[in-house]
């Protein structure tokens, strides 16, 4: 899906080093080190069919990027569910739309799935941050989020 010169893709190979990059806009203070773990970790999330690594690519960079990971499921209809995460956006190409384009491209992977819904959670209190979501079709009212940090 390409608009202006922004092109929304699943990432390849080639893209960890300038996904890493745009993680420090996340949360992440510092790259992990490039060891063998990380080259594991990647290669098991490329290769996996269920897990979708979306990004916005403007004028051959990374800006923006969200992970769409497609669960199988027995309830439902046996229909899988998706669930959202890592949604960032670099700080200087923030409030462009490419986050929501992100977003509408898991969509169309979790309607292609057949899934019935998708989840995400999001550590912010900031309500341009909520908004944002709300906007973006989800709601905070369905469901109650619990975690548990191992």
């Amino acid at each position: 899906m390409r608009k202006g010169k922004a092109m929304i893709r699943e990432a390849n190979q080639n893209d960890l080093h300038q996904l890493l990059e745009l993680y420090l806009y996340l949360h992440e203070d510092s790259i992990p080190q490039n060891d063998q773990h990380l080259k594991v970790t990647w290669d098991q999330m490329i290769g996996d069919s269920n897990h979708h690594i979306i990004v916005c690519e403007q004028n051959g960079k990374i800006v923006s990027s969200c992970i769409c990971v497609v669960i199988p499921n027995l309830t439902r209809n046996v229909r899988p569910y998706a669930f959202i995460e890592n949604v960032v956006t670099h700080g200087e190409h923030r409030g462009k739309g490419y986050a929501t384009q992100c977003l509408d491209f898991a969509k169309q992977i979790a309607v292609k799935e057949n899934c019935y819904k998708m989840m995400l959670l999001t550590g912010s209190k900031s309500e341009k941050t909520l908004d944002f979501y709300k906007h973006a079709g989800y709601n905070s009212t369905d469901k109650t989020a619990f975690i548990q940090w191992l």
